[in-house]
């Protein structure tokens, strides 16, 4: 039996030598500028411009703030899936296809 790939990732808010990633508010900083990407032919209305996209959404899990990337945004706008991938990267934040609490 395989397995499918996983159709998320998740940007933790914890460096990968183990420290805290600052501010405090990176993950709904980073979710808000991700907040216009939505799937083709979403509603446009007035609710659609105050809440995150779907593809990209902050969550504390477990105690660690983290953002959920939605493997969709890689497939309909490549280059803001690289922003937020270069993000995770340039930062030196961890980055899984599950979340595992420390």
């Amino acid at each position: 039996m395989s397995s499918s790939p996983s159709r998320e990732v998740f940007i933790k808010g914890i460096t990968v030598d183990g420290h805290t990633f600052r501010p405090s508010d990176w993950a709904e900083r980073l979710a808000g500028a991700m907040s216009c990407f939505r799937p083709e032919g979403s509603a446009l209305d007035r609710a659609s411009f105050i809440g995150y996209s779907p593809y990209c959404v902050p969550q504390v899990i477990g105690g660690v703030k983290c953002v959920i990337v939605s493997q969709a945004l890689r497939d309909s706008e490549p280059m803001a899936w690289d922003f937020v991938m270069n993000f995770a990267r340039d930062n030196k934040l961890q980055v899984a296809d599950e979340f595992l609490p420390p």
